[in-house]
């Protein structure tokens, strides 16, 4: 799944929490599991409905907005 908007967040999806674009689940989600050592294999193992490649570009965007802050 490519999209522009790799993150949606509207008051109609759990109340307005971050989401992976297209699915029900919090991009919050993916963090705590990095967190806590876990592959990310295994956080798509758990959420199918986020295909690998929208979990890396979740990342990305991350990646990017943390050096541009860093930088700043």
């Amino acid at each position: 799944m490519t999209t522009s908007h790799p993150i949606t967040s509207s008051k109609e999806i759990l109340g307005g929490t971050p989401v992976f674009t297209g699915t029900r689940v919090p991009v919050r989600v993916l963090i705590d599991y990095l967190e806590q050592g876990e592959p990310l294999d295994t956080f798509l193992d758990d959420f199918p409905t986020v295909s690998r490649e929208h979990a890396i570009q979740v990342l990305e965007l991350a990646k990017e907005k943390l050096l541009h802050e860093v930088a700043a």
